[in-house]
């Protein structure tokens, strides 16, 4: 993968809203001639098409090709992502308590600008469970920090949703 390879990617992922529903395959077969210039073992290649297909309404097409990007050594940001978008794609298919066991060993992760994609999927995950108290706690936990008063109250009010 190179810097090109990368811009090129970043540039087919901004024109996505460009493509209606009925033109998704065309959004895809673009990723997919873009995948095809990596090499055949790539994690990437398989994270790139879940993505696409996910992003087109497809949950049930992406699920596998996440579960393989992640065999395949998928790590580090990307493998965060990746986490995050397999999580949200289970809680859509109904499998919402894979989605808490993919997510919740990411809360202790290394921490980075997807701590509260992290946080706000996993919530959701929790939600489908009936486990509403506990994703309302990591919403609000997310959400302190952000604001501009009051981050040590809605703090404290989060750990004792969870911790009374």
């Amino acid at each position: 993968m190179t810097k090109d390879w990368e811009d090129r990617m970043a540039a087919a992922w901004a024109t996505i809203d460009d493509y209606p529903e009925e033109r998704a395959a065309d959004f895809r077969a673009v990723i997919d001639a873009l995948v095809a210039e990596l090499p055949e073992d790539s994690p990437l290649a398989p994270f790139e098409q879940a993505s696409a297909w996910d992003s087109t309404g497809r949950p049930e097409k992406a699920v596998p090709l996440y579960r393989e990007a992640l065999a395949r050594g998928l790590d580090g940001y990307r493998g965060r992502r990746a986490k995050i978008q397999l999580s949200s794609s289970l809680r859509n298919l109904g499998q919402p308590e894979e989605g808490v066991k993919l997510l919740t060993p990411e809360l202790d992760g290394t921490s980075d600008e997807l701590d509260d994609a992290v946080r706000a999927t996993l919530a959701l995950c929790l939600s489908s469970l009936g486990r509403d108290r506990e994703g309302l706690s990591l919403v609000l936990g997310a959400l302190a920090p952000h604001l501009p008063r009051y981050q040590r109250s809605m703090a404290n009010y989060a750990r004792a949703l969870v911790n009374p």
